[in-house]
């Protein structure tokens, strides 16, 4: 059975959530293309979206109407291929509004898994526990028992997965970065047991999401979480010294602060945390820490569990509280711990007592934004580490000793057997996380 034949009846299980609804959306997509092939015409393809929660599927098609027009508008000269059969559709307008009603009309929305019967592709993007996935993959086996299976999980072992559901082999990891429609991204990791013809289905997906595949062996938490949940770590247990000197809002400031700023990337440390979800985090962490044979706790995430001091997104997008509060994106409050209540980033007073005691930017300071597209990127990175080594303040201190250590985890996924190469690791930061530069290189040494 070729690509085709499979994308004939797929189905998406967790289809509303924040994954799920844009793997439905690529998938959406691709599928309408296929049906419009001349040899495909006569035969009916359908997307089931499967989800417990009916009142985010109404949201699902919501989200696939408005991202489907968006998409088809930024593609309607490419688009006009797939009509060149049909005359009638003369206006760039008419194309668009045809193939946004083709995709909406694609996605059949569902609560019942018994829905997907018959699917010969299923991809899975539901919560990150082996238990409640065993559960499902079970029930999946049954439904669909000719179906190759996907699934989103960014740190369960696949192998564990295959074995715990007996799906003989039938299941590999494909692991896309959020959003799945904008992110390049995808980790791909096979077990041992995945089968050859799964593995060449999954690149050949991969391919025509016009996806960057970058591999990983099947270790828990793979190539993304594995360098990500370590350099957390990383930032929590500096933040945590510090605290004793600083308190925790000035703690959590300096080091979200030299993560994002002394080391030129997106978000600080604790933003990114945020955003991933402080709750989410945790899950990852408490995998990893299962099945690997290295200490990877951390008291401080616990607390914030505890608390209900979650992060993570409104359906609206915008962020929920966490290490930090946020208005449109901005950094407003940091929170204490001990007090349990955030305290205001004034600019003025404790912020910039912070600023202060961090020290001078290396001269020339350019952002993450900044030097994102610059030509000269690899020359001003080059010139801004060089300067930061030479450095001694607060701030380059931190940087020198953070850059270090995300080199050692960097090396540490290579040599271990997670990553296939260096490679792979650069490739995984600065695909997935936008990370100017890997962390195995030689001007961060």
């Amino acid at each position: 059975m070729d690509l085709n034949q499979r994308l004939e009846l797929v189905s998406v299980v967790g289809a509303a959530g924040k994954m799920g609804s844009g793997i439905t959306l690529l998938l959406a997509q691709e599928m309408v293309r296929v049906s419009m092939l001349p040899e495909n015409r006569d035969k009916t393809f359908r997307l089931i979206a499967m989800d417990l929660d009916p009142k985010a599927l109404r949201g699902l098609q919501e989200y696939v109407r408005i991202q489907a027009l968006k998409a088809a508008e930024k593609q309607a000269v490419g688009l006009r291929a797939l009509y060149a059969d049909r005359p009638e559709l003369v206006e760039n307008g008419e194309i668009i509004e045809d193939f946004t009603r083709r995709v909406e009309q694609m996605v059949w929305p569902t609560t019942d898994i018994s829905a997907v019967k018959g699917s010969k592709l299923v991809f899975e993007a539901i919560v990150e526990k082996i238990d409640i996935k065993t559960m499902v993959y079970k029930q999946l086996k049954e439904l669909c028992p000719d179906a190759f299976f996907f699934t989103n999980t960014s740190s369960v072992p696949i192998g564990l997965i295959d074995s715990q559901a007996g799906l003989d082999g039938r299941i590999i990891g494909f692991h896309f970065y959020n959003p799945p429609p904008v992110q390049k991204l995808v980790e791909i990791i096979r077990a041992e047991s995945t089968i050859e013809e799964l593995a060449e289905v999954a690149a050949e997906i991969g391919k025509r999401l016009r996806k960057k595949l970058i591999p990983s062996h099947d270790v828990a938490g793979f190539i993304g979480n594995g360098h990500f949940i370590r350099d957390g770590l990383h930032g929590l247990r500096v933040a945590a010294d510090l605290s004793a000197e600083l308190g925790w809002p000035k703690a959590f400031y300096a080091v979200n602060r030299v993560s994002q700023d002394w080391l030129l990337r997106p978000m600080g440390i604790f933003q990114l945390i945020d955003y991933v979800g402080i709750d989410v985090f945790k899950f990852i962490q408490d995998v990893m820490d299962r099945h690997l044979d290295e200490a990877l706790a951390d008291t401080v995430i616990d607390r914030f569990v505890s608390l209900g001091v979650l992060g993570g997104q409104y359906a609206s997008g915008a962020q929920k509280p966490g290490f930090f509060t946020y208005e449109k994106g901005r950094v407003t409050a940091v929170y204490d711990l001990e007090k349990k209540e955030y305290l205001s980033v004034d600019g003025e007073g404790w912020s910039a007592e912070v600023d202060t005691w961090l020290g001078a930017l290396p001269e020339g300071f350019r952002p993450w934004k900044a030097l994102l597209r610059a030509p000269d990127q690899n020359e001003a990175l080059t010139a801004h580490f060089a300067a930061l080594a030479e450095m001694s303040n607060e701030g380059a201190n931190m940087a020198v000793a953070y850059l270090e250590r995300s080199r050692q985890i960097g090396q540490a996924l290579v040599d271990g057997g997670v990553a296939y190469d260096a490679e792979g690791v650069n490739g995984v930061l600065t695909s997935g996380f936008y990370h100017l530069y890997g962390p195995i290189n030689d001007f961060c040494r």
